[in-house]
């Protein structure tokens, strides 16, 4: 059955309206800064409560606005685990994880002893929060939620207080443990690459609204409108005029571009993820589009480059606001460390790499 929202939650300048289903899978909810993620988990969770509308985990209706149902959370059975772990810091490793324990029956010597070894914190039942590391504490949260044992699973941007080296390790980890979970899982971030290692399925919200929803892979490739498509990474996009069922004039680089998809009226933009471009087409020429560029700025990084490329002839646009399309008129490639830009005048772009995309 999973997880059903249907909800709204007002506040000054700003509206969440969130409804989805989610059922035995893990669900990331992706968006910037102030889109309505955290809130919308907290109104699952019960730590906040919706203006209106209907939340049921598993069937059991936890929040009926108009039948004025509204449990608690802890008669939700819901797990959620806090940017901040929120472990009780006056208490032990081994006391933090026991609190959690519902089931008096449970021998808790054991569990304890299986969750600790499950969770790598074996020798560490005697410490306190304050004497571990960002990852050790993680583990503590986690195995405190799973003692637990919530039919629901809620992450509230996990790995945001984690360097880079333990935040991968640690989405290895929760991976590998999710894999055992038989309950639903969402999942909160603003890192898309979070998202698409951990989660199946996935909702990205902007402004308090959901803007698209489906499986993940689905929605990184064929984003279907402007906002998924910034949000999941595309740096390259240009507001389009129609000139044939095939055929757009990029009105943000100046240049005319074949498509493999037909056009439609409701077409507004283009979009060409930065890592599509080539210096040669490696098939047959009639398969590329050409856009003529010249070049601006070069950022090196560890491992590859980013060029940043004009349109020779095309003016500088000027961005005024965040809804504002483009990219000040500038391409974006992002190339091996060692390509040769020098004498670069044109990039290439296969037509099936193209995002046709909605406002």
């Amino acid at each position: 059955m999973g997880l059903y929202v249907d909800i709204k939650k007002s506040y000054k300048g700003f509206t969440l309206t969130s409804s989805f289903e989610s059922g035995k899978d893990s669900l990331g909810i992706l968006g910037a800064s102030g889109s309505g993620k955290s809130v919308t988990l907290k109104c699952i969770a019960g730590l906040i409560t919706p203006d209106e509308g209907v939340i049921k985990v598993n069937g059991k209706t936890v929040f009926d606005s108009a039948a004025k149902i509204n449990l608690p959370p802890q008669q939700r059975n819901v797990g959620y685990l806090f940017q901040n772990y929120a472990l009780f810091p006056h208490m032990t490793v081994w006391a933090n994880i026991a609190l959690a324990i519902r089931d008096k029956s449970k021998n808790k010597e054991k569990t304890i002893s299986d969750l600790l070894e499950r969770y790598e914190l074996t020798g560490l039942e005697k410490r306190y929060p304050t004497s571990l590391s960002g990852g050790q504490q993680q583990r503590v949260a986690l195995a405190r939620i799973f003692a637990y044992e919530p039919e629901i699973l809620l992450l509230d941007e996990p790995f945001s207080a984690l360097d880079a080296f333990l935040r991968e390790n640690m989405q290895a980890q929760l991976i590998r443990i999710l894999k055992d979970y038989d309950g639903d899982v969402v999942l909160v971030t603003h890192s898309r690459d979070e998202v698409y290692r951990i989660c199946s399925r996935l909702l990205i919200m902007s402004k308090g609204n959901i803007v698209a929803n489906g499986e993940t892979n689905t929605l990184f490739q064929n984003p279907p409108n402007v906002i998924s498509a910034r949000i999941t990474g595309c740096k390259n996009l240009s507001e389009i005029e129609r000139l044939s069922e095939y055929r757009v004039r990029a009105l943000d680089w100046g240049c005319e571009i074949e498509t493999d998809e037909p056009i439609d009226e409701a077409h507004t933009n283009i979009g060409i993820r930065a890592h599509y471009f080539t210096k040669t087409p490696a098939g047959a020429a009639a398969d590329y589009s050409r856009i003529p560029v010249e070049v601006d700025e070069v950022m090196d990084s560890a491992f590859d480059k980013t060029v940043i490329l004009r349109v020779p002839g095309v003016p500088h646009r000027s961005i005024l606001s965040s809804d504002k399309t483009g990219e000040d008129g500038r391409i974006w490639w992002i190339c091996e460390k060692n390509t040769d830009i020098s004498g670069l005048d044109a990039l290439y772009v296969h037509k099936k790499d193209l995002l046709l995309l909605r406002s």
